[in-house]
């Protein structure tokens, strides 16, 4: 009888796949936040509540890990695509956060479109991790595996222009050092969907 890397065990998957729909829930709701600047602190509250269920799910896969004598793939795999995963969404809690902590009045074109970005990164590693646990697609992972790294790029250039129009002398200091953060904790989570990319294909290299 052939010998398959899956065993039958599909919770890890399960859990993956809870990640995957939480990425796209929060980086939506963080779209809406900046598209439609109001209730912010409702908005923002169940931002933070779902970065809390990420966290949940993160624990769980570790708990799995320790609890399972045969793994789908490598366990230290297992481990980063958990903690790349989770960065994510503590990335995009974390701008939201500074937004309301700040008391920013009104954001900015930047603020929206790397936001939105990071929304498309989030739906194609939903994609990516749907077809995580189909052993005949694991190569398929490499398409939005690629197109997640095209919309990181898009987020640097977008980004760095952000950077220099921030400190062209003409917003006042203490808004400067508010959009920086809020800039940097947007752009940080553009990377995580990238790092997350790049765990995928680690895997794919291994066991496809």
């Amino acid at each position: 009888m052939k010998f398959s890397i899956f065993p039958r065990n599909s919770r890890f998957f399960d859990l993956f796949e809870e990640l995957g729909k939480r990425l796209v829930t929060c980086s939506e709701m963080v779209v809406d936040l900046l598209g439609h600047f109001e209730n912010v602190d409702m908005k923002t509250t169940r931002i933070k509540e779902i970065e809390h269920e990420a966290d949940t799910l993160t624990h769980d896969l570790y708990t799995l890990i320790n609890q399972t004598f045969v793994t789908p793939f490598d366990r230290e795999d297992i481990v980063a695509l958990a903690q790349r995963l989770d960065d994510v969404v503590d990335d995009l809690e974390a701008a939201t956060t500074a937004i309301r902590v700040y008391g920013i009045q009104k954001p900015t074109q930047a603020a929206r479109g790397l936001a939105d970005i990071a929304r498309l990164q989030c739906l194609q590693l939903n994609v990516a991790l749907e077809m995580l646990r189909r052993k005949g697609r694991l190569r398929d992972l490499l398409e939005p595996a690629r197109e997640i790294n095209r919309l990181e790029n898009e987020a640097d250039s977008l980004y760095l222009g952000a950077m220099a129009e921030l400190f062209s002398g003409e917003m006042d200091s203490i808004e400067v050092i508010k959009w920086r953060d809020v800039y940097e904790y947007l752009e940080a989570s553009t990377d995580a969907c990238e790092n997350v990319a790049h765990v995928l294909e680690g895997i794919v290299l291994k066991h496809a």
